[in-house]
C-alpha cells in the first residue's frame, strides 16, 4: 500500500516548495523542562510537539517494529493538533545493520533479519499509512556499509521488499558519493538523505541530492569530540547549530526541494532540545515569519530564539 493522501505541505512561503522540518524523536527525559513544560507527561508530548512542527522521524522504529495499535494511537494523538503532521519512519536496524554492529562491519554478509521481521514491520508502517501519515521510511546504514557490489545487490533487495514505501536511503560513506549512485538510485525510485556529521575519515560529505520526489536532510550535529568516544548516546548528539552553519544548509534544503515534491528536514541533535532550537530556527530562516515556539525552550535558549518567536 502506498502512504495514502497528497502531499501535505508547510505553512506561509513554505507552501510552494513541500519543505515539512522537524525533530528525530520525542520521547526524550532531558526535554521536560526544555522543549516540554514539566506538567507535560508522556502521553501527551507528541501532541504537544505537533504544534510547532509538522514531522517528526520516529526512531523507536529503529530499535524494533511499530505495534500498529501504537502507531494508531500516534496518529490520533496529532489528529486534533495539526491536520498537516506526518511522520517519517526509520527502519528496523535488523535490514541495515550488523546485529553486533559495534564490533563487526555491516555488509550484505552481516545484515541478519530474521524471518518474521519484516512482516511485523509492515504492518507498523501500514497502520501509520492507512491514517495518511506516513512520509517516508528512512533505511540508514553505518559507515561501515561501504559501496561494494554485494551491498548494491543487497540494497536493491531491501528496495524490493520495501517497495510499497516512500524509500529514502541514508548511507554515510565516501565510498557511495559517485555520479553513478545517484543515477542508480533515480532508476530504482529511492530517495537519498543528506545528511550533516562529523567529517571524520571516509565520512560523506554534505550534499544536495534528490533522487526521487522525496527529499531529505538529517543534521546529526558536529561533535567531533564525542562522536565515536562517548559513554552516553545523548553526548554525540550534544551540538547546536550556529546561524552561519544553518544559512548552509537553508541553501541546501532549497535546492533539494527545487527537485522535489516533498523534502522531509529532520534536526537529530537531540541533547537537551537542541535539535528542536534549530529546526525552529531554520523553519525561520526559510520561511521569514517569527515561529510559534514552546515558551520552555525560548527560555532556556533565549540568545536563539527570542527575536524569532511570537508569544
Amino acid at each position: 500500500m502506498s502512504a495514502g493522501g497528497s502531499p501535505i505541505f508547510y505553512y506561509h512561503e513554505l507552501v510552494a516548495r513541500a519543505i515539512k522540518i522537524g525533530v528525530a524523536g520525542w520521547s526524550y527525559k532531558d526535554w521536560t523542562g526544555f522543549v516540554y513544560p514539566p506538567q507535560i507527561k508522556s502521553p501527551q508530548r507528541l501532541g504537544y510537539l505537533a504544534q510547532f512542527f509538522d514531522v517528526v522521524e520516529i526512531n523507536t522504529s529503529f530499535y524494533g517494529p511499530i505495534k500498529p495499535d501504537v502507531g494508531r494511537e500516534w496518529c490520533r494523538s496529532v489528529a486534533d493538533v495539526n491536520r498537516d503532521f506526518v511522520f517519517t519512519a526509520k527502519l528496523y536496524r535488523a535490514f541495515t545493520h550488523s546485529p553486533v554492529a559495534t564490533v563487526e562491519s555491516t555488509s550484505a554478509q552481516t545484515i541478519r533479519p530474521a524471518p518474521g521481521d519484516e512482516s511485523d514491520v509492515k504492518q507498523g508502517f501500514d497502520a501509520i499509512a492507512a491514517e495518511g501519515r506516513l512520509g517516508a521510511v528512512l533505511a540508514q546504514f553505518p559507515i561501515s556499509f561501504k559501496y561494494t557490489d554485494a551491498n548494491r545487490a543487497y540494497l536493491e533487495r531491501l528496495v524490493s521488499r520495501f517497495s510499497d514505501y516512500p524509500l529514502v536511503v541514508e548511507v554515510r560513506h565516501a565510498s557511495w558519493n559517485v555520479p553513478e549512485v545517484l543515477s542508480w538510485l533515480v532508476s530504482l525510485g529511492v530517495g537519498l538523505c543528506n545528511i550533516d556529521q562529523p567529517l571524520i575519515g571516509k565520512a560523506i560529505r554534505p550534499a544536495s541530492a534528490a533522487t526521487s520526489s522525496i527529499g531529505y536532510v538529517r543534521l546529526h550535529g558536529r561533535n567531533y569530540k564525542q562522536w565515536f568516544t562517548e559513554s552516553n548516546v545523548r553526548d554525540r548528539y550534544d551540538y547546536l547549530y550556529s546561524e552561519t552553519e544553518l544559512g548552509q544548509w537553508e541553501k541546501r534544503v532549497e535546492d533539494v526541494a527545487a527537485k522535489t515534491e516533498t523534502t522531509y528536514v529532520i534536526a537529530n541533535n537531540h541533547n537537551l532540545g537542541k535539535a528542536a532550537v534549530n529546526a525552529l530556527e531554520l523553519i525561520h530562516l526559510l520561511d521569514g515569519a517569527k515561529v510559534k515556539a514552546p515558551p520552555t525552550l525560548v527560555a532556556q535558549y533565549p540568545e536563539k530564539l527570542a527575536a524569532i518567536t511570537s508569544p
